[in-house]
């Protein structure tokens, strides 16, 4: 019996795609954010990207049900971490796309936690 071999193949990191009820929306919202164009979009689908960079996807779920962070009845699964300037301009920015601030801030100082308009938490920090 032969062992088999290990491919020689490159694995690469392509994208990061969330789970949503609307793809078109969550796109519209990190697209405007990241600065990012929709390289692929369907009724169920839309990908974000630049040739050559990762990007992040939005798939429909039909029972799609928001995270409750930080309340764990509801637990999210991942979360994005933006490198930002100014936390307090950038907070402004993404509540004007369309960002949700929670009530729960662990260290508002160093990083914020905000909510996408699918209840997805991400945050921003100066530290990144």
């Amino acid at each position: 019996m032969s062992t088999p071999t290990a491919s020689t193949s490159t694995i690469r990191y392509a994208a990061v795609t969330f789970d949503c009820p609307e793809p078109a929306e969550l796109a519209r919202f990190y697209g405007e954010a990241l600065g990012l164009p929709v390289v692929y979009s369907s009724d169920d689908f839309v990908m974000l990207g630049q040739e050559g960079s990762a990007g992040l996807g939005f798939s429909r779920l039909a029972d799609y049900r928001r995270p409750t962070w930080p309340d764990p009845s509801q637990e999210k699964r991942a979360h994005l971490d933006f490198g930002v300037d100014d936390l307090d301009a950038a907070q402004a920015r993404l509540l004007a796309l369309g960002a949700v601030e929670p009530a729960s801030q662990p260290q508002p100082d160093r990083w914020r936690v905000l909510l996408d308009p699918a209840g997805h938490p991400f945050c921003i920090s100066t530290l990144v």
